[in-house]
């Protein structure tokens, strides 16, 4: 279905049943509905807004589906989304990820998290005698200020 059917599609059913079908095709899909979606579902305008958001960015992605679903299981573990992780860990598994691929983006999660964590630090501590505009900001000044 193109974008035109999808607004097509709500107009006439309206946005509480169609926040209503979109849950339920989720859950059937993945087998449960992630908890953000069930609280978007509260507004329904807000839900059918992310999901129309992520399937135009997934429909017209050049990106096999379980790639799709790998990058955000690596994207999850970075940000520390236990939940996330979990889903996307599940719909890759769906679309014919493996253990070894799972395993794999993680690791290379990690290692990009834990790069950006020492990148931002070292950069903030680099020059001992520069400013600290955070310090300022906090009414603080560190030793060699």
């Amino acid at each position: 279905m193109d974008f035109e059917e999808h607004l097509s599609v709500i107009l006439k059913r309206g946005t509480a049943r169609t926040a209503e079908d979109l849950l339920r095709e989720i859950d059937s899909e993945y087998g449960r509905v992630p908890l953000i979606f069930e609280q978007m579902a509260e507004r329904p305008e807000v839900l059918i807004s992310h999901l129309l958001y992520k399937g135009a960015v997934v429909e017209t992605s050049s990106l096999e589906p379980k790639f799709i679903e790998l990058i955000s299981l690596a994207v999850g573990a970075a940000l520390k989304c236990t939940h996330c992780v979990e889903y996307h860990m599940q719909s890759a598994m769906a679309k014919g990820a493996t253990r070894d691929e799972i395993l794999e983006v993680i690791l290379i999660a990690g290692l990009l998290a834990n790069s950006a964590v020492l990148a931002d630090a070292y950069r903030v501590i680099g020059d001992v005698n520069a400013e600290c505009p955070s310090c300022d900001f906090n009414g603080s000044t560190p030793k060699g200020h």
